[in-house]
């Protein structure tokens, strides 16, 4: 058997990360990121949700505003033709 040295290519070294520091005071800084990124994350997601119920809004308004209008014409089409809705109507017996 042969002995490997460092600069052969079956021992290389593994790259060395940096370690975090143990000191309680950066376990503070890091809580605070993960808050302060959901923080970011729902504000834009209650900015998102705010605009769709604003748009919602405004298509029930048109829908609200087409329905009366409808029904504004089919009143006035049935004083016209003289036709009666069934509470209108009289009992066949009269």
């Amino acid at each position: 058997m042969s002995k490997s040295t460092p600069s052969s290519p079956a021992v290389r070294a593994l790259p060395v990360s940096p370690a975090a520091p143990a000191s309680p005071a950066s376990a503070p800084s890091v809580s605070l990121e993960a808050i302060e990124s959901k923080i970011a994350y729902l504000e834009r997601a209650n900015t998102e949700l705010s605009d769709v119920v604003f748009t919602q809004h405004r298509e029930i308004e048109a829908l609200r505003a087409q329905l009366r209008a409808l029904s504004e014409r089919l009143d006035a089409a049935r004083e016209e033709s003289g036709e009666r809705s069934a509470e209108e109507e009289r009992p066949p017996h009269y």
